[in-house]
Formats: C-alpha cells, sequence, structure tokens
C-alpha cells in the first residue's frame, strides 16, 4: 500500500501498474534482440505480434499468484493469455532475477531522479535567501550559547552548499545503480546470448552489470538507500535549526503559519513549528531504512531472496518519504518568515560578552601574555554573564572593560572591538563562492 503523506509522482513509481509495465517492456525488448539476434527460432513477425499483443492485468496477476506463489510466473502466465503462440519465445533463456532485478534498478532511477530534481530546487532556494539575507545581522551560537556575531544569509548558504553536495551524491548514485542484469540462473549467460543483455539495457538508458550472479549485488541499493539518509540528515539538520530558531526565547525565524491554521487544540496562542517537526521525523524512517540495504548486502552463494521482501518496503518507503520531507522543507524554507529586528536584539543581548574574542586578541596585541590577557577578559565576563543569570541590572561588558586597571585599552580600541560587523570583514568571500554554486 502507497503511503497517505506520498506524493503522486513519486507513488506511482512503486505502484504495481509501474512494476509491471517496465517487466513487460524488459520481455518484450528482449524477445526483439532474440529475433534481431537469430540464435533462436523466434521471427521478426513474432516479436512484432509479441510487441503489439504484450498486456496485463493486476488483478489476474495477483488471482494466478495465489496459486503459483510465484509473481513472475503469474505475471508470465498473464502475459501469455493475451499474446498467444508467440509467447513460447518470452523470457527465454532469463530467470526471474534477469527481470526482477533489471526492472527494480530502472525504478530506482526513475525515483532519483524525482529526488535530483527536490534538491535542487531547495539548493536554488537556499542560494538565492543566503543572497537575500547575506547583511542581515545575527548572533552565531555553538553549544546553544551564543557566540560571534554573523550573518544569517550564512545559514542559508551553509544549507546551499550541503545541498550541492547531496545533488552531487545523488548523481553519482544514479549512474551506479542505472545497471540491469539478464545473464541467466548464476549469471554464465548459459542459454542467452550476452547481446539481448546489451540490447534491452541501451534500449532502458541502464548499462549492463560487468558480472551478475543471477542478482544484482546489493551494495549498489545498500549505496542508494545510504544516501537517501544523507540527504535526509541533512534536511532534519536544517529543520531542527529551524525549530530551534522558532522557539519564544529566541524567535529570529518561523516556519510559515497559514491562514487558518489552528497551532494547538488548548492553547490558541500556539504558533508550533509541525513542518519542521515532522521533516525531522520522517527523516528518522529514511535513515532507519539505510540498515536495511546493508544487511541485504550478504546473500548466501550466488543468491537467495532474503533482501527481496524487505526492498519491497524500504525502497518505495525510503523514496516516498525523502520525497515527501524534502517537499515539506522546500515549502518551509521558501516561506520562512525571518525577524531581522529580533536578531538584533539578541545579538546585545547578553550586553557585549560576544565580543570576548576581539577583547583577548587586542590584549594580546599590546604585548601582554595571552593567558594573562584570557583572565582579564573572562574575570570581566564573568561578572556580567552572573548578572544576566540573576536577571540583575548591571553594567555592560564594555564598561567593565573600560573600568578595569589592568585592561590596558583605549575608548577608541573599545569601540572597535564593540563593532559587530568588524567580525564580518571578510565575510564576503563566503558569498563571493556562493555565487559559483550552480544547482
Amino acid at each position: 500500500m502507497i503511503p497517505r503523506y506520498s506524493r503522486p509522482e513519486m507513488a506511482r513509481i512503486w505502484e504495481l501498474e509501474n512494476k509491471f509495465e517496465i517487466w513487460k517492456e524488459i520481455e518484450v525488448l528482449a524477445c526483439e534482440a532474440q529475433a534481431e539476434l537469430g540464435q533462436i527460432g523466434i521471427t521478426a513477425e513474432e516479436a512484432a505480434q509479441i510487441r503489439e499483443r504484450a498486456a496485463f492485468e493486476v488483478e489476474r496477476i495477483d488471482e494466478i499468484e495465489r496459486t503459483t506463489n510465484h509473481d513472475v510466473i503469474a505475471f508470465l502466465t498473464n502475459m501469455a493469455e493475451h499474446i498467444g503462440e508467440p509467447s513460447k519465445w518470452v523470457h527465454y533463456g532469463m530467470t526471474s532475477s534477469d527481470l526482477g532485478d533489471t526492472a527494480l534498478c530502472y525504478q530506482m532511477t526513475q525515483a532519483i531522479d524525482i529526488l535530483i530534481a527536490d534538491v535542487r530546487r531547495l539548493g536554488e532556494i537556499c542560494k538565492r535567501r543566503a543572497l537575500e539575507t547575506r547583511d542581515m545581522l545575527c548572533v552565531g551560537r555553538t553549544h546553544g550559547i551564543h557566540a560571534e556575531p554573523m550573518v544569517m544569509g550564512m545559514k542559508f548558504g551553509r544549507w546551499a552548499w550541503a545541498f550541492r553536495r547531496a545533488l552531487d551524491r545523488l548523481t553519482r548514485t544514479r549512474e551506479m545503480i542505472a545497471v540491469g542484469a539478464i545473464s541467466g540462473a548464476v549469471g554464465s549467460y548459459s542459454n542467452i546470448d550476452p547481446f539481448v543483455e546489451q540490447y534491452v539495457c541501451e534500449k532502458l538508458g541502464l548499462a549492463p552489470d560487468p558480472l551478475s550472479t543471477q542478482v544484482i549485488a546489493r551494495d549498489r541499493h545498500a549505496q542508494f538507500l545510504a544516501v537517501l539518509a544523507t540527504v535526509a540528515a541533512t534536511a532534519e539538520e536544517i529543520a531542527t535549526e529551524v525549530r530551534a530558531l522558532q522557539k519564544t526565547d529566541t524567535i529570529e525565524a518561523e516556519e510559515p503559519f497559514a491562514k487558518g491554521q489552528k497551532g494547538s487544540s488548548a492553547m490558541p496562542h500556539k504558533r508550533n513549528p509541525i513542518t519542521a517537526e515532522r521533516v525531522c521525523g520522517m527523516a528518522r524512517v529514511v535513515k532507519a531504512n539505510a540498515q536495511v540495504g546493508f544487511d541485504n548486502v550478504a546473500l548466501w552463494h550466488e543468491r537467495d531472496i532474503s533482501h527481496s521482501s524487505a526492498e519491497r518496503i524500504v525502497l518505495a518507503d525510503s523514496t516516498i518519504a525523502l520525497d515527501y520531507l524534502l517537499g515539506k522543507l522546500e515549502w518551509i524554507l521558501d516561506g520562512m518568515v525571518l525577524y531581522p529586528e529580533t536578531m538584533a536584539a539578541n545579538v546585545e543581548k547578553t550586553r557585549g560578552l560576544i565580543y570576548s574574542s576581539r577583547a583577548l586578541l587586542a590584549l594580546v596585541d599590546t604585548g601582554m601574555l595571552r593567558e594573562d590577557a584570557y583572565a582579564i577578559v573572562q574575570r570581566n565576563a564573568m561578572s556580567v554573564w552572573e548578572d544576566i543569570q540573576q536577571a540583575q541590572p548591571g553594567a555592560s561588558y564594555r564598561d567593565l572593560l573600560a573600568t578595569d586597571p589592568d585592561c590596558a585599552l583605549s575608548d577608541e580600541q573599545l569601540d572597535e572591538i564593540f563593532d559587530p560587523w568588524a567580525f564580518l570583514a571578510r565575510v564576503d568571500v563566503v558569498f563571493e563562492r556562493l555565487e559559483g554554486c550552480a544547482f
């Protein structure tokens, strides 16, 4: 069953109708290749008849499978009901995995193409918003604590580069999983010419797997799921930051809140980051599914089917969930509301403590030992910090340094130190790099 949260384009890839349509095309192409090769009895006319008559019904396949307990045989039986006499050439020399694995890889390319488009759009949004907010002053935080001034554009820019890397990973992974195998029971081409594999793969836009022992090796599928998990982790990291910025005590940014939306059944004032939380929750599913991909790599000898049942769940679920959460993240980032006035107020919230690093370096520049300078800077900083924690009025950090007899800094030097833009004199370099980031 396709999850209710799926988006239609991605959901269709994993519906039985699409899978069997791909199976049908592979079987027809194999017959056409055999006719062209001329090594068995199939004629060009019979191949044309197979192409014209090939059809299936999902309901009929299900009905047959209840007896055969074999989905490929059920499919082939249903196809034969439509094709008639030439159906004897369908699946000639092939094994079930030739059909199923090649089709599955094709489905994976269909899915990853959608995800590549998702990531490209997100990267473009983040780049645009980064350049729009390159002069929007805010405070940087490390360990959740105010650190130094920065600009909001750096956050968006960091996310843009993360999506650029995600795009690279997805593109490389697409090439890696775009393979097919039609090589027989243990991959030795015992009853089928390699030309058939080459022909079918070329028509589908795939490359022949150089050596598959009936199944296409599952390290490919593991990488596919691992890369999806990495993209989901990036989305989760961004959504977590949005949630943190939306906290009442911070409120520097906020995900869109639609007209008529309700935040809480009990508290009408609430505007909760529910969509960002949804992104985080669904990312956990995609990350967890990657483990199934790793477990599926080890099969008995040339093949077994312990991987098959699990793949039917995780490949569909991971691609559908990732497509969905990326769509939600796109909505969040494109419409995210920013509060620059609050950001500016938060810069000064710690009464100047965020300028401590520049005060330290300025004292070192006077010739003072770093350890001595650190003691002066920290001593005054802790005094301000204690007042803040106790919600007590008190002197600013600048004022304390100005009156400390051990702090040999002039008023002019202190003015330079306590200028937030002094931290950002070289920040243009990151935006110049970002301008060259293409999606």
